[in-house]
Parts: structure tokens; C-alpha cells; sequence
């Protein structure tokens, strides 16, 4: 069993990023943990632990006793709906007791003096009573927030509403009561409306938050949404109709015309249509039949299908694509290390300048006035809005990797939308990111008196080979019906060729340079033919039988029919495109010529591959390597962002920092415009939280804003940013 575990944990009573932050510090502090990431706006945490040294029931009591909750999710319910719930009629409660206050209000303007308002509501016994329920019932969480903040050595958005509140409601309760017995009793100035408001439009700013943030994750509602329920499956010889939770590997499924392919299988019979547009962004469906793979949460468009389940439940490629989307939306961005910062020092910064505020009205401009003084560090305590900070970048980020999955784009973290956005060249390897990957033997050349026996004894060398132009070779002699012979000897040189003992005989298949160095060499006429083809972009393959040329193979990878129009496409996005392939010079110089790439760097070897990218990097470079994810993980690796492009929904998953499930070159252009917009999103979310705290803040200092005013424009600034962040859900590319 591994020691490390990762588990994540739904948390709540979290108020702002401050909250996240102090989450994070205090179980980054504990033995045994390895990584946490706590995300503010999808309200949870990511704890990576060695399970050795401490358990999840010592994670879950150390946040705990930091006064947060945990969340123990029940299936098929929302997480957000309670608390939805709870902020609702708390909202309505407050709301409703907060109207006679804000009525009363009326009698203190020139300007509404025609509303008339009744004597009750101007009495400040009344306004006592209604308002010390919002105080203390409805902003009890507001009250357990910052004590457990302060407990724990640190200050959040909780302490700057209970600072506020707690001084306008207490000042309002000082003044009732030095005023008892007073002709103008009835007509004191309180300040119990700006409590009440204040409470009552930050409970409006975060229910309204709350539930735009949950749109957030609509993209994995949607994923999760396609997921089948129920399977018919075929268990001695009668059809039952189980739970798709039921299912287990090598049980026979039954998908009819409309229904959803319930597991990852294989068809055994019949033929029909898939739409896979829910896993692959691709509307066209694509023609199934018998020994085809299907996918989870595909819709079958006709025909009935017999299919063997081989992945099901968490193993299904629709589960992996949710797990990596939810993994990127709960992780951070390298820019959110700003807002984190920020928002640590954010409270204190704000307490201070409420100081300076009240000393410099109660003593410089209005000297003596408390009331005026203490009204205007209210509404500095209240306009200042740590939560936008904490919201810009994750919101975002969490709708960017939302948007990118529907188009069959999976970043598996949230910081490479940040790096992609920065890449300005892109290195495209040849086999399966360029052509098809499909490579076929369409020529020959031979001079060994025996043709049959030249093609079986290349085909059992081959046969060994797990390369793509291997197994074009073995397929095409194989279809000539031929049965061949065993290698009792096979090794392979990667980027060079193999070789083999096959029936006593020396077998060396391999480019030019590999046939060379070990002492085989080709005729003049022989020569002018591997050229010939070359140019053509078919890629040769010499054959020499102990140590004596004997012919050779000409194998052709067709371009795919998108290439040319998406690197053209990459080009005109400012980008630099680069080819880089292990295959010989004239044949990639015809793939690039063919697909419009005017850079190419041919007949490089894996490591060597290592060393361009090292090279490029140290001119100031930042390098996006394309690749199929297998033959190309070393220079995925070192890349400075790694995408691994696929040609179906069985992605190699673990290949890059981005996977692209469908094989369109497209999909590049479109994480990298997608990674674009994002990151602009980010930059116009931070802009207006800053700017807002940096032009709201002089303002309350000034005296422009009423405190309860304040709390309706802060509220306002958490609701635009995320609002803002939505905005990615529509984007076009």
C-alpha cells in the first residue's frame, strides 16, 4: 500500500481567502502532510498526507478547532444548496426587520421628508429591539467567524463586519440610553440601520455569490449529467436492468438506439452511430461496429450494440476527464500567490486606515464630533472587500478549465492555463501530431533472391517492435498471408532501427546511418530510390541479412486533413511552429512543406529532443512541445508546457500538462486561445478588485459613503467578479 494518500475535504464557515489561507498554513504546519491546497471559491481542500504519520481524523479535528466545518457530501446532493438555504431565510428574516429601519431613514433626508413615516419606527427602543436579533441571531456567524480568526492569529473579512456592526450597533445602544428622559428622545440620531443594512446586504452579496459561484462548475455538472444511471446487461442469457454501479469488467451491455454507453468497452455485434461530442467537443458521430472501443456517457444514436464492459465506475474515461477538470479548478494559478499575500495582510491594513480615519475627523476636521468620526471608520471598515481579491483569480481559473473540457481540452492544473498563455513557440512532433499516425507499407525494394523469405524474416524482426512504422511493416507483410518464423534474438536501438536473429540469420532493419555503422551499405541505384521516395514523405527502412544490403521498405504516414489550416492558424496568433522529428531530412522537410511549417529540425534521437527544447529555453523561449504523450514524455517533460494530443477519448491521461482527447491540431490553437482569454479574465478581475478597494476606501474616508451604502457597494464587488469570471462559459473560439 503507498503511504501517500489525497483526499479532499468539503469545508465550511469559510468567509473570504483569508480564511483559505489560514486553513492552509496551519495544516501545511502538521507531520505528515505532504501538500494542501485549500480553494476559497469551490469552498474545499486538496491534502496530500503520509498516512504513516497522521490519519484523516487528524486533519478533519485540526480544521475543525480552527471553527470550520466539514462537509460530508451525500450522493446526488449539492454541496452549495444548504448553505443556499440557510443564507436565504436568513436574508429574508434580517430583511423584513431591517425594513422599518431604512423607512425611518426617510425622516432624516430633505429630500424624502414627504414620505411619512410612522411614529414607532422612529422609536429608538423599537429600533433596538428589531435590530438586536440581525446583530446577534442572523450575524452570530459573522461573530464566530472572527473570534475563531483572531484565535488563530489572524484577521478576515468576519472581523471587519463584526468591527463595524458591533461599533455602530453599540454606539446606536449608548445613545438610547443617555438619551432617556430627553424632549428629543424620539428624534435621536442612531445608527442602528447602518448595523441592520450592513448585515442584511452582505447576507444578499453572499447568497447572490453563492449561487453564481456554483455556476462555476457547471461544466462537471454537465460531464457528470451524461453519465448513465441504469445498464441492461446479458447475464445468462436474459437481459436485466441494474444500476450501472452494478456493472463489473466482462459483463455483456446491452446499448438500444438513444441510450447512453453506460461503461468503456468493446463492441462484440452490431453497428451504429456515437456521438462522443460530451467527451471530445467533436458533433459529428462517429460509425461503430464490432471490435470498436465505446465510452461511457456516449450517446448511441441507432442500432443496437452488444459491448464488453472493461472500464467502469471511477476507471471510465468520462471519470477521469471529471477527476483532472476538478483537480485543475481546485488548484492555483502561480499569479494567485499575489492575492494570497495580499489578502493576509488585507484586514489589518484596513483596521489601521479605520483608525486614522476616526482620529482624523474626530480631531482635525469635525473636532469633537464622535458620531460623525465613528460613521466615517464604519464605512471604511464595511467598503473594503477582501473577498474580490480572493475570488479574481479562482473563479476564473475554475470556469476556464470548465469552458477548455468541453472542447476536449483538459489542463490538469490550473497553473498551466497561466503557463500556456505565455508560450510563444510551439514544437510539433511528426508521427500522430502532424499526420495520422497510421503509417502503411505501400513500397518495397528487394534484392534477395527470395522475396517471400526477405518479407518474413523482416516481419519476424519487427514483430518485436512497438515503434509505429514496426507495426505498419509486420501489418502489411501479414497481409500478404504469410506465417512467420520466431526471433530468437531481438533488440532495439530507439531512433536507429533493431536487430535480430531470426533462423540463424543477422537481421538489421533501420535508417540509413544505422545500416552504415554497422558495415552495410547501399548501391548507387538503391540510393537514388530511397531519395526518390524520400521527397515523396515516405519514410525508408534499410534491411541488411548478415551484413549485406538486401532491400528496403517504404512506409507513408498521410498528413491529417486539418494540419495545414491549424498551424496556419498558430502562425497567425504570433506564434513560432517547429518540427521536430527523429525521421530523415527530405522526409520531413516534405511534411513541412506539405502542412506549411517553415522550420524543421529532423533526424534527432529522443535525448536530443531534450536538448533543442534546452536550447530554445535558454534563448528566452517558453515552449509548448506537442506530442502523442508516449514515444515523446522526455520532451513533454522538459517542455515548459507539455500537451499531449490524442486520437479518441482514451487519452494517455498521465502524458502532459494539457491533454487534448481528440487528434485535431485545432485543439492546440484552441487551448492556447482559451489559455489567452482566461488569463485576461484574471487580469480584469484583479484590476477591479484593486481598483475598487483602492478608490472605494479614500472615498468612505472622505465621508461620501453612508455605512449601510458601504455594505451594498462591497457586496456588489465580490458578485462583479465572479459575474466577470462567467463570461468565459460563452466564449467563442
Amino acid at each position: 500500500m503507498s503511504r501517500t494518500k489525497r483526499s479532499e475535504l468539503q469545508i465550511t464557515g469559510m468567509t473570504c481567502a483569508a480564511c483559505a489561507s489560514r486553513i492552509e498554513r496551519t495544516l501545511k504546519k502538521m507531520d505528515g502532510i505532504v501538500d494542501v491546497n485549500v480553494n476559497f471559491t469551490m469552498e474545499n481542500a486538496t491534502v496530500t498526507f503520509d498516512q504513516t504519520e497522521v490519519g484523516m481524523l487528524n486533519i478533519e479535528k485540526k480544521i475543525n478547532d480552527l471553527g470550520f466545518g466539514i462537509y460530508k457530501e451525500k450522493k446526488g446532493q449539492d454541496p452549495h444548496k444548504h448553505e443556499q438555504r440557510t443564507l436565504f431565510w436568513k436574508f429574508i428574516f434580517s430583511a423584513l426587520l431591517s425594513i422599518p429601519l431604512l423607512w425611518a431613514m426617510f425622516a432624516h433626508f430633505s429630500f424624502t421628508s414627504f414620505i411619512p413615516v410612522p411614529e414607532l419606527f422612529l422609536n429608538p427602543w423599537f429600533q433596538l429591539a428589531i435590530t438586536t436579533p440581525i446583530q446577534f441571531f442572523v450575524g452570530l456567524q459573522f461573530y464566530q467567524g472572527a473570534w475563531n480568526a483572531i484565535k488563530g492569529g489572524s484577521a478576515n473579512m468576519d472581523v471587519l463586519v463584526v468591527l463595524s456592526t458591533s461599533t455602530a450597533y453599540f454606539y446606536s445602544h449608548f445613545l438610547t440610553f443617555q438619551s432617556i428622559g430627553q424632549p428629543h428622545f424620539q428624534h435621536v440620531d442612531l445608527y442602528f440601520e447602518s448595523s441592520a443594512l450592513i448585515i442584511t446586504f452582505i447576507l444578499l452579496g453572499k447568497l447572490l455569490e453563492s449561487r453564481t459561484k456554483s455556476r462555476t462548475t457547471d461544466a462537471i455538472k454537465k460531464l457528470a449529467r451524461s453519465q448513465a444511471k441504469e445498464a441492461v446487461v446479458l447475464r445468462g442469457g436474459k437481459e436485466y436492468r441494474i444500476p450501472v454501479e452494478q456493472v463489473i469488467p466482462g459483463d455483456v451491455v446491452i446499448v438500444k438506439p438513444g441510450e447512453k454507453v453506460p461503461v468503456d468497452g468493446q463492441v462484440l455485434s452490431g453497428n451504429s452511430s456515437i456521438n462522443e461530442s460530451m467527451l471530445t467537443g467533436e458533433s459529428i458521430p462517429i460509425d461503430k461496429g464490432p471490435g470498436d472501443q465505446v465510452y461511457g456517457g456516449t450517446i448511441n444514436a441507432n442500432g443496437v450494440l452488444k459491448v464488453k464492459a472493461i472500464k467502469v465506475g471511477r476507471e471510465t474515461a468520462i471519470a477521469q476527464v471529471i477527476r483532472i477538470v476538478q483537480e485543475a479548478q481546485g488548484s492555483k494559478a502561480p499569479i494567485q500567490r499575489l492575492t494570497d499575500e495580499l489578502s493576509e495582510i488585507f484586514v489589518p491594513i484596513v483596521v489601521t486606515i479605520a483608525i486614522v480615519t476616526f482620529c482624523a475627523w474626530y480631531f482635525v476636521f469635525t473636532p469633537g464630533d464622535l458620531s460623525n468620526a465613528i460613521n466615517k471608520a464604519i464605512a471604511v471598515l464595511i467598503i473594503a472587500c477582501p473577498c474580490s481579491l480572493g475570488l479574481a483569480i479562482p473563479t476564473s481559473v475554475m470556469v476556464g478549465s470548465g469552458r477548455s473540457a468541453e472542447f476536449g481540452i483538459l489542463f490538469k492544473e490550473g497553473k498551466h492555463l497561466e503557463t500556456l498563455e505565455k508560450a510563444d513557440i510551439v514544437i510539433l512532433d511528426k508521427t500522430g501530431t502532424i499526420t495520422e499516425g497510421k503509417p502503411k507499407l505501400v513500397d518495397y525494394l528487394v534484392q534477395f533472391p527470395f522475396e517471400e523469405q526477405f518479407f518474413k524474416y523482416v516481419a519476424a524482426a519487427e514483430k518485436g517492435s512497438e515503434h509505429p512504422l514496426a507495426t505498419a511493416i509486420v501489418e502489411g507483410i501479414l497481409e500478404k498471408g504469410m506465417a512467420l518464423p520466431e526471433a530468437t534474438f531481438f533488440r532495439a536501438y530507439p531512433g536507429h532501427g533493431v536487430e535480430a536473429m531470426v533462423e540463424g540469420k543477422k537481421i538489421i532493419i533501420g535508417n540509413r546511418k544505422f545500416l552504415s555503422e554497422e558495415g552495410i551499405h547501399l548501391s548507387e541505384k538503391s540510393l537514388d530510390q530511397a531519395i526518390c521516395w524520400e521527397t515523396e514523405g515516405k519514410t525508408v527502412m534499410m534491411v541488411g541479412f548478415d551484413q549485406k544490403f538486401v532491400g528496403m521498405l517504404a512506409v507513408s504516414d498521410t498528413l491529417k486533413n486539418t494540419s495545414r489550416k491549424a498551424i496556419h492558424r498558430l502562425q497567425r496568433m504570433g506564434l513560432d511552429v517547429l518540427m521536430l522529428t527523429g525521421d530523415n531530412e527530405r522526409t520531413a522537410h516534405a511534411i513541412a512543406k506539405e502542412s506549411g511549417i517553415q522550420r524543421v529540425i529532423a533526424e534527432v534521437l529522443p535525448h536530443e529532443k531534450v536538448e533543442v527544447i534546452r536550447m530554445l529555453q535558454s534563448r528566452g523561449k517558453k515552449v509548448a512541445m506537442v506530442g502523442d504523450g508516449i514515444n515523446d514524455a522526455p520532451a513533454l517533460a522538459v517542455a515548459d508546457i507539455g500537451i499531449a494530443i490524442g486520437t479518441g477519448a482514451d487519452v494517455a491521461i498521465e502524458a502532459g500538462d494539457v491533454n487534448l482527447i481528440r487528434g485535431d491540431l485545432h485543439g492546440i490553437a484552441n487551448a492556447i486561445q482559451l489559455s489567452r482569454k482566461t488569463m485576461s479574465n484574471i487580469k480584469q478581475n484583479l484590476f477591479w478588485a484593486l481598483a475598487y478597494n483602492s478608490i472605494s476606501i479614500p472615498i468612505a474616508m472622505v465621508g461620501f459613503l453612508a455605512p449601510w451604502l458601504a455594505g451594498a457597494a462591497m457586496s456588489f464587488s465580490s458578485i462583479s467578479v465572479v459575474l466577470n469570471a462567467l463570461r468565459l462559459q460563452k466564449v467563442k473560439i
